[in-house]
């Protein structure tokens, strides 16, 4: 991954645990990595335990950023989600969401908060 698709992601991620605990989330942890598996944010609100997928585009060109998530990475997140309530059985109710944030600049971009995504 080349260095500016890491600060364009790392930008993103940023923005997005700014949007969850501005909404009322509480960050557990940030890329949550096991071997292969890799989960940008975990947060809770209320009981719930929120796997989010956030993806970050700096062009549309070749669609929009919730768009590139593949059947490999919604398989990734599944799997990722297992492990880590299975490591933390205090969680009972999971959900997915995916937040996509097209970046124009640092100081300008559009968030779209995509709450209970099925995989």
């Amino acid at each position: 991954m080349s260095h500016h698709n890491k600060d364009t992601g790392f930008l993103g991620e940023n923005k997005a645990a700014e949007y969850l605990v501005n909404n009322g989330y509480s960050i557990i942890v940030r890329n949550w990595r096991y071997k292969h598996l890799e989960i940008d944010i975990i947060a809770s609100k209320g009981n719930c335990l929120h796997i989010v997928e956030v993806k970050t585009r700096r062009s549309n060109q070749f669609g929009f950023p919730e768009q590139h998530i593949d059947v490999i990475k919604m398989q990734h997140l599944k799997n990722g989600a297992a492990l880590y309530q299975y490591q933390h059985p205090f969680w009972k109710t999971l959900q997915f969401d995916v937040i996509a944030i097209q970046l124009y600049s640092a100081e300008k971009w559009e968030l779209f908060f995509i709450e209970d995504v099925y995989f």
